[in-house]
Parts: structure tokens; sequence; C-alpha cells
């Protein structure tokens, strides 16, 4: 299952909310030796966060730690097509989160080879639809 809010205070919210980006206090690590940072601004769903997870837990076989530092709190809703309009919002299909540029996903850490890491981190920019950068601890 993709991650999602166990509990929100609106079912659906209003698009002025959906606009807000979340604070860029997180450009820096702070649990791993190292993390993914993307170069621009989009928006991020559940299902690419699952990828990213699944890639990354594939590659690393349970010897390393995976932490993600953004989470999808943010219901998308869309309306089935060919509906005309005054029928209301439509239902909840998927959860996102808006991300800023600079922002670290996730980062990669624990007992784990240099090596392994870099090449776990390799596929999951991949998997990403914007340019993203490898980062190390010692960089910072």
């Amino acid at each position: 299952m993709f991650l999602q809010p166990k509990k929100t205070v609106f079912r659906k919210y209003k698009k002025s909310f959906l606009k807000r980006t979340p604070s860029s206090k997180i450009n820096c690590l702070k649990f791993g030796d190292f993390g993914l940072k993307i170069l621009n601004s989009f928006r991020l769903t559940a299902k690419q966060l699952e990828s990213l997870r699944q890639c990354i837990n594939r590659e690393l076989k349970r010897e390393g730690k995976l932490w993600f530092r953004v989470f999808p709190h943010i219901p998308v809703t869309k309306q089935p097509t060919e509906n005309r309009m005054g029928k209301g919002k439509g239902t909840v299909e998927f959860w996102s989160i808006s991300v800023r540029a600079g922002c670290v996903l996730l980062e990669v850490g624990g007992s784990i080879k240099e090596s392994k890491a870099l090449s776990a981190l390799k596929k999951a920019q991949a998997k990403l639809p914007v340019k993203s950068v490898i980062v190390r601890k010692d960089s910072f």
C-alpha cells in the first residue's frame, strides 16, 4: 500500500491550500551518510515514493537503513471523465507532496558499503521525473 495519512482534518482540501510548499529545512543530511537531493521543484506522488523505496530495498537487501524525509499528506481529487459541471468535487485519486528544489528526499546509511549505497541511489535517480544529485555526509 502507498503512503498516506491515517487521519486528516478534512477529506478534501481547497486548491489554495495545496499550493503551499514545505519549508526548506530539509536541504541537508540528518540521519544517513548518503542522500538524494532534487534540483527542481515538483509534485511527488505516493506511488513514486513507493517505487523509490522498492528500488532501493531490492538493491540493499536488508543491509542498510533507509529514511524518507518527505511524506505525501496532500489529497488530490479528480472527477471522472465525461462528467458535466456542477456535480461537486471528485473523489481522492492519490496523495502527493510538493517539494522545493534542493530538498533531500531520502537518506541511506547504516552498515553498508559506499559502492552499494551509491548504486542503489543511482537506480533510484532513474525513477524520479526530475534531475537529482547524490549527496554525501562529508560534503556539507
